[in-house]
């Protein structure tokens, strides 16, 4: 009796966890285009003290690309984006270690940062379509 009480009268389902508009791959895209420009900055000062703060900012940047990307790929898209765009996992998964430790973490490779960036747009592209769905 108390369970039917307390059971909810009308069910509701969305695609996200909140309202549409909080989510947006624009945050990765930002932090990883910091990246870039941090490898440059990096490349072109030979003072010790700046290359070392860079290299402290430009890890804290790819673990906002990890985390920015994880929030997209667990909270946003859901099973029906996945059946129609098989290929999701597999370029969340790339682009996330395209931040980690083997790509813009832990290197000072800029090929890696513009690999990260066309991964993140791919993501984007396919996030666009299922917002404007």
């Amino acid at each position: 009796m108390l369970a039917r009480l307390l059971r909810p009268k009308t069910t509701v389902s969305a695609h996200c966890d909140l309202p549409c508009g909080v989510y947006d791959p624009a945050q990765a895209r930002i932090e990883a285009e910091s990246i870039k420009a941090i490898v440059e900055k990096y490349e072109a000062n030979d003072d010790p003290i700046f290359r070392a703060r860079a290299l402290i900012i430009k890890e804290q940047r790819s673990e906002l690309v990890k985390h920015h990307l994880w929030v997209l790929w667990t909270d946003y898209f859901k099973p029906p984006h996945f059946e129609k765009y098989p290929q999701l996992h597999q370029l969340f998964n790339e682009a996330t270690k395209l931040a980690g430790a083997g790509g813009t973490k832990g290197s000072l490779d800029k090929a890696k940062a513009d690999e990260l960036l066309a991964k993140i747009d791919e993501i984007a592209k396919i996030f666009w379509e299922t917002k404007n769905a």
